[in-house]
């Protein structure tokens, strides 16, 4: 479900990562609402998964409809690694 390097967007709430969802859906981006990983800390169970590709362009999307999530990782093998935001 996550592949290596892929990117994990965590949100405080569904709502917001189901609206987040919707928005990048709508800009035709290949995002994928999934279960938040458990050794992942998230509110709502849910996250968006993401490629690396898209990164810059997601991050940005997501602040300037003001639903930047809370916590950004990259998976990396086993783990996943928390990462700062992009610069927009």
């Amino acid at each position: 479900m996550v592949a290596d390097g892929d990117y994990v967007a965590v949100f405080h709430s569904i709502h917001r990562v189901m609206k987040a969802e919707k928005l990048l859906k709508g800009l035709r981006f290949a995002v994928l609402l999934i279960p938040a990983p458990r050794v992942l800390s998230s509110d709502c169970g849910l996250a968006l998964r993401y490629a690396p590709g898209d990164r810059e362009a997601v991050e940005r999307a997501l602040v300037d409809a003001s639903l930047a999530p809370v916590e950004i990782f990259v998976k990396q093998g086993d783990t996943y690694v928390a990462v700062e935001p992009t610069e927009t």
